[in-house]
């Protein structure tokens, strides 16, 4: 398995997408502290760059992968390994390079010119956020036989998460402003990683103060070390769970 997993990997890198990818995030991160003697402000705006291009990249990459590897994955069937094996492998090598591009990218600038836990968790929160999109594109593509089809469909998932959800959000919010809804938004958070990952991160920059009773409320719960732990761990249940029906169809997929 780590012959595959290093085979799978080496080949990803070599992958002009990635490349370009670690490049964008790398130009990115660079010119944005060059421009403010503020690393704070900085890393604000990286974020708010980061949170929409992670998942974009993470999702188009992930599924166009594995459509082009679909003739490789069927050579791998015919060798005495099984299913869930090969795919464990093509998940693995998937966020080992996901998760190097955004370390090149983000990683490195961040903690050379504003080391600490606000770097570090930005980090680490974008890296598990670009792995659960990759674990929901795996699922897409695994259950679509059509390229062109799952591409769309992972493009539509995005969308939701990225603009939709906070839309939706918001009319809840407004339909129902007379009721307490506070324990309510937490639990509406958690269902989508994008704003769990931008809304941890900002309290974490310390600007709560700037979002009103809202940010006091998000505050209080994500600010602290339990909400700090709840939050990773639900954004590992959005790895896990999606790759975990992505394995359950793959056993069953008629390739």
């Amino acid at each position: 398995m780590k012959k595959l997993i290093s085979y799978i990997f080496m080949d990803m890198l070599k992958s002009r997408i990635i490349i370009a990818y670690a490049l964008f995030l790398l130009m990115v991160s660079l010119v944005l502290f060059s421009l403010d003697d503020n690393p704070g402000k900085s890393l604000l705006s990286i974020l708010n760059i980061a949170i929409i291009v992670v998942p974009l990249v993470s999702m188009i990459f992930s599924t166009i992968h594995y459509y082009n590897s679909y003739e490789f994955l069927e050579l791998l069937l015919a060798q005495p390994m099984s299913r869930s094996a090969i795919l464990w492998c093509e998940f693995a090598a998937l966020c080992a390079a996901l998760t190097l591009a955004i370390l090149t990218g983000l990683g490195i600038p961040s903690l050379l010119y504003f080391p600490g836990t606000e770097s570090l968790w930005m980090i680490v929160s974008i890296s598990l956020l670009s792995l659960s999109c990759a674990a929901i594109a795996l699922l897409i593509s695994i259950r679509t036989r059509d390229k062109a089809r799952g591409i769309g469909i992972s493009l539509l998932v995005w969308f939701y998460f990225s603009l939709i959800f906070d839309g939706l959000i918001l009319l809840i919010l407004f339909s129902f402003s007379d009721y307490p809804l506070e324990k309510f938004t937490l639990a509406l958070i958690a269902l989508n990683p994008i704003d769990l990952s931008r809304v941890t991160i900002m309290l974490q920059l310390d600007i709560s103060a700037l979002m009103g009773y809202t940010g006091a409320l998000l505050k209080s719960f994500f600010g602290t070390a339990y909400g700090l732990a709840a939050t990773t761990f639900v954004l590992i249940l959005w790895i896990l769970v999606p790759f975990s029906l992505a394995l359950k169809s793959f056993r069953k997929k008629d390739m």
